[in-house]
C-alpha cells in the first residue's frame, strides 16, 4: 500500500494530525493516526475497518489505553509494509515548524539488474554497510517490473548522503562487472520526475551543457514520448567516470531539489486544502509530498484506474469543464507537430482538450491600456474531465508554457481559468457583501472574479473567473466545485420515506 493512498483514505473523515508508521518488522504496517477530533477517529474507524483494498482488508481499531502515547487509532493493512518516512511528518497543520525541504527529495536511480545481487551482498550486508555508513534509507525495487533489464533504487537521506550512496553504488558495479568480464560501460541513470526536468535543462539546453561541461561527463534525457501515466519520470543518462558522474549526480539533482522546493513553496505544502484531490497519487512529486515514501510511477494501479485512486462512496468524481485562456502564441507549442502535443496530454491527463479557433483580447481589468509591446490576444483551451484530469491537463499547460519560455525566468505563469456556474449559485459563490469570494482570495491567493452585469447563457450559466498561479487556481477551482456540489445536494429532492428515490416518470399516453 502506498503512503498517499493511505492518506487519501484518511483524509477522508477529518483533519489527520499526525499518522506514522510503528513497526517495519513484518509485512504488515502498523500505522499510528492522530485525528483532530473524537468523531473523526470513530467515523474513520467505522468506515475503514475490514475495508477492503486488493482483496487485503485493513483492521483499523483504537490504541488500549495501557499502551497509548497518544490516543490514536492505530490502521494497518495491507501485504506490502509501508516505506517507513522517516520522522513523523512535520508538514500537516499545527505539527510545529518543518525541518529544511532540501532533504526530502529521495535520489532514484536505475541499475543492471545483474548487479542487483552484488549491491544487496551476502544476506544483505553490502546494502547494510552502504546505509550505515551513508546515514541513508536504501530500497531496491526488485520486485517491480518483473523480467525488466533494470530495477530501481530510492536512496533517503540528505543530499551528501544520497551522493555518497550512489559513487558507493556505482563503485561497487563496476568491481562486479570487473570480475564477471561485463564489458559494456556501465551509465548512472537517475530518474526524475518530469514536472521537475524542465529547470535542470534550462533555457535551450544552458543549464544541462554547462552540467556536461563543469563535470566533464556526457548526460542525455530520455523523450517525453516515453512517459505514461504510469510512469512520470524522465531517465537521465549520465556517461563518465565514477568520479565525473558522481559530480554530475550533485549538480543534477541540486536542479531537481531547486524546482521541487518551488513547487513545493508554490503549493505553502497545503495540498490538504484540496479535498478529495489526491496530489500525490497524481505523481506530481516523488515519493508524493515531503517526507513520503518513494511510491513514485513504477507502481501501476489496479486496471481501470486513472492514475491515482479515488475514494469516496460517491462512484467516479464528477466531470468538470473548464476554460484555460492561454497567449495565441502558445497555441502552436501546446498542440505540437502534427497534433501529437495536444494527443499525449489528453492521453496523459484523462481529459478531453479543445482550443477554439477565436483569438480573445484578455486585459486585466485594474489596468486602463494593457503594458507597452505585451500581446494580449489569447486563446481559450476547453478542458474537460474530472478534477484528476483538470489537475494534470492544466498542470501540464503551465509547465509547458513556463518551459517554451512565454513567461520570463523569473516570473510565474499566471493564466486566467473561467468556470461556469448555474445563475442561481453566483450568489453562492460571491457570499454576504462579497465574504465568500474574499475568503476564497485570501486562502488561494488566487484573484476570483463574478463579473457582475452577465447575462446568464441559454443553459443559465454564468461566469467565474480565476486568475493565478497553478496551485492558486487550482485551490480555488477545487473550492468553487465544492460549493457548487453543496448546492446541487441541496437542491436534490429529499428520498420518499420508504428509502426510495423519486419516482420514475410515467410513460405519458398519446
Amino acid at each position: 500500500m502506498q503512503w498517499e493512498v493511505l492518506d487519501g483514505m484518511l483524509a477522508q473523515y477529518g483533519t489527520v494530525e499526525n499518522c506514522e508508521q510503528v513497526n517495519t518488522d513484518t509485512d504488515t504496517a502498523v500505522v499510528n493516526v492522530r485525528y483532530g477530533a473524537k468523531d473523526q477517529a470513530r467515523q474513520a474507524m467505522e468506515k475503514l475497518n475490514g475495508f477492503l483494498m486488493e482483496n487485503f482488508a485493513l483492521k483499523v481499531s483504537y490504541i488500549p489505553d495501557e499502551m497509548a502515547t497518544a490516543d490514536a487509532p492505530p490502521l494497518g493493512g495491507g501485504r506490502r509494509g509501508f516505506v517507513p518516512r522517516g520522522p513523523p511528518r512535520s508538514g500537516s497543520p499545527g505539527m510545529g515548524a518543518r525541518p529544511k525541504l532540501q532533504s526530502e527529495v529521495p535520489l532514484r536511480i536505475l541499475v543492471p539488474t545483474q548487479f542487483v545481487g552484488a549491491i544487496i551482498g551476502k544476506e544483505g550486508a553490502t546494502i547494510r554497510n552502504i546505509t550505515k555508513q551513508t546515514h541513508s534509507k536504501i530500497d531496491i525495487h526488485r520486485k517491480e517490473n518483473a523480467g525488466a533489464a533494470e530495477k530501481p533504487i530510492t536512496v533517503h537521506s540528505t543530499p551528501e548522503g544520497c551522493s555518497n550512496a550512489c559513487r558507493t553504488i556505482m563503485e561497487i558495479m563496476q568491481k562486479e562487472a570487473l570480475d564477471t568480464k561485463f564489458t559494456e560501460e556501465i551509465p548512472l541513470k537517475i530518474l526524475a520526475h518530469n514536472n521537475f526536468v524542465g529547470r535542470l535543462i534550462g533555457k535551450e539546453g544552458r543549464n544541462l551543457k554547462k552540467i556536461e561541461v563543469d563535470t566533464e561527463t556526457k548526460i542525455t534525457i530520455s523523450p517525453l514520448q516515453d512517459l505514461t501515466l504510469y510512469n512520470p519520470e524522465r531517465t537521465i543518462t549520465v556517461k563518465g567516470s565514477i568520479e565525473a558522474c558522481s559530480r554530475a549526480e550533485e549538480e543534477v539533482m541540486k536542479k531537481v531539489r531547486e524546482s521541487y522546493e518551488n513547487d513545493v513553496a508554490a503549493m505553502n505544502l497545503q495540498s490538504n486544502l484540496i479535498p478529495g484531490l489526491n496530489l500525490n497519487a497524481l505523481g506530481l512529486f516523488p515519493g508524493g509530498a515531503p517526507g513520503m515514501g518513494p511510491s513514485m510511477g513504477h507502481n501501476v494501479p489496479p486496471p481501470g484506474a486513472q492514475g491515482g485512486y479515488s475514494f469516496g462512496g460517491q462512484g467516479q468524481p464528477e466531470s468538470e469543464t473548464v476554460h484555460l485562456f492561454i497567449p495565441a502564441l502558445a497555441v502552436g507549442a501546446i498542440i505540437g507537430k502534427q497534433g501529437q502535443h495536444i494527443k499525449q496530454l489528453s492521453r496523459y491527463a484523462g481529459a478531453s482538450i479543445k482550443i477554439s479557433a477565436d483569438e480573445v483580447t484578455v486585459v486585466d481589468a485594474n489596468q486602463v491600456a494593457p503594458p507597452e509591446g505585451m500581446d494580449t490576444k489569447q486563446r481559450m483551451v476547453i478542458i474537460a474531465g474530472p478534477p484528476e484530469a483538470q489537475f494534470k491537463a492544466q498542470g501540464r499547460i503551465f509547465g509547458k508554457l513556463k518551459e517554451e519560455n512565454f513567461f520570463g525566468p523569473k516570473e510565474e505563469v499566471k493564466l486566467e481559468a473561467h468556470i461556469k456556474v448555474p445563475s442561481f449559485a453566483a450568489g453562492r459563490v460571491i457570499g454576504k457583501g462579497g465574504k465568500t469570494v474574499n475568503e476564497l482570495q485570501n486562502l488561494t491567493s488566487a484573484e476570483v472574479v463574478v463579473p457582475r452585469d452577465q447575462t446568464p447563457d441559454e443553459n443559465d450559466q454564468v461566469i467565474v473567473k480565476i486568475t493565478g498561479h497553478f496551485y492558486a487556481s487550482q485551490l480555488a477551482q477545487r473550492k468553487i466545485q465544492e460549493i457548487l456540489s453543496q448546492v446541487r445536494r441541496q437542491q436534490q429532492p429529499k428520498p420518499s420515506p420508504r428509502g426510495e428515490g423519486p419516482p420514475l416518470p410515467r410513460p405519458s399516453r398519446k
